[in-house]
């Protein structure tokens, strides 16, 4: 059996990167590092088809699941949703999916980008949910096309997709306003990402044009999670903070954990307090009141970041686009 690349540069002293760049004929190494790597590798006996083979075939498109601090992405099903899309496309294309989850503390993240160079990566769909701008440019590195999936960064010169947060937020609170005919509050996100920093535009969006103040607005900070946000919602309570008379979570589990909070304090959904929610979920159908919630299309998000970088695989683009997926308003008795 013939060498392979990674051991051909522990022998030689080189890195990883230098001699696939070498074996590949890509830029980046010099004319005697090349002609060094590829004459060492006929000698060791390097199969060489290897190198056709890769140019010929589709490859592999990597899903990298970026983790930071695990309080939006702990919850799966979403993000399922999102990862049948992007293997659906895949497939239909004629490319093998691989998919890994990448912890932004723990990980050594340069080690598994140089990984990545060696692979037979042909492109890579990163899910930037929790994502940080630093760790999105490491991954733009690569000599390989990246596609930014659920989150953008301005600095980030990539194709991104997501949903359109502030749209769906104006749907929900211009609706909680028409219904209620009050100033309405937000249940923030004690974690901030790009999703929910988009979501509050919409919601101060729709109290604007609505003739009202948003410093006016009873915000809240609340955990992303039904555990977190109904301990929050019930200290909130009980420490005799003020409440408004209805309100637009950043999600469905922020939503949910704060009307079980009402709800024990003996407060009336919606009579007392109405509720709007983000994402659809299906724990939003069960509880009762069932949630108005603003609904995002995922497995089309998750074709539509595929379809995008196989078209980038397939032929260099010369501009980068930003495909924000338009959110539908689900009215259910919350409100």
């Amino acid at each position: 059996m013939g060498i392979t690349a990674k051991e051909l540069a522990a022998r030689l002293n080189l890195s990883a990167t230098a001699v696939s760049m070498a074996l590949n004929g890509k830029p980046g190494v010099s004319t005697e590092t090349r002609a060094l790597v590829i004459r060492e590798a006929e000698k060791a006996g390097y199969d060489f088809s290897r190198l056709s083979m890769k140019k010929n075939v589709t490859g592999d498109i990597y899903c990298i699941i970026c983790r930071a601090h695990n309080a939006i992405l702990n919850y799966t099903p979403i993000f399922s949703e999102l990862t049948e899309g992007i293997e659906q496309e895949c497939r239909k294309n004629g490319y093998h999916l691989k998919t890994f989850q990448l912890y932004e503390k723990a990980d050594e993240l340069q080690k598994y980008i140089e990984e990545l160079r060696i692979s037979q990566c042909a492109g890579v769909i990163l899910l930037g949910t929790e994502v940080s701008a630093s760790v999105c440019h490491e991954f733009l590195q690569l000599s390989v096309p990246v596609v930014l999936l659920d989150s953008y960064f301005d600095s980030a010169d990539c194709s991104c997709i997501l949903s359109n947060n502030a749209q769906g937020a104006y749907l929900a609170t211009s609706y909680l306003i028409d219904r209620c005919g009050r100033q309405p509050g937000h249940l923030s996100s004690s974690y901030k990402i790009t999703n929910f920093r988009e979501r509050r535009h919409g919601f101060q969006r729709a109290v604007r044009e609505h003739g009202m103040s948003t410093a006016k607005s009873i915000i809240h900070e609340l955990s992303p999670s039904i555990e977190g946000a109904f301990s929050d919602m019930l200290e909130i309570i009980d420490s005799g903070s003020p409440l408004a008379g209805s309100y637009f979570a950043d999600n469905d589990l922020i939503a949910i954990g704060a009307i079980k909070a009402l709800k024990l304090r003996g407060y009336k959904i919606p009579e007392d307090i109405a509720i709007a929610g983000f994402d659809n979920i299906s724990e939003g159908r069960i509880i009762d009141p069932s949630i108005t919630t603003v609904d995002v299309p995922r497995k089309f998000m998750g074709q539509t970041a595929a379809a995008q970088l196989i078209r980038e695989i397939k032929s260099p683009v010369p501009h980068s686009v930003k495909i924000e997926v338009s959110t539908t308003l689900i009215k259910r008795f919350s409100v």
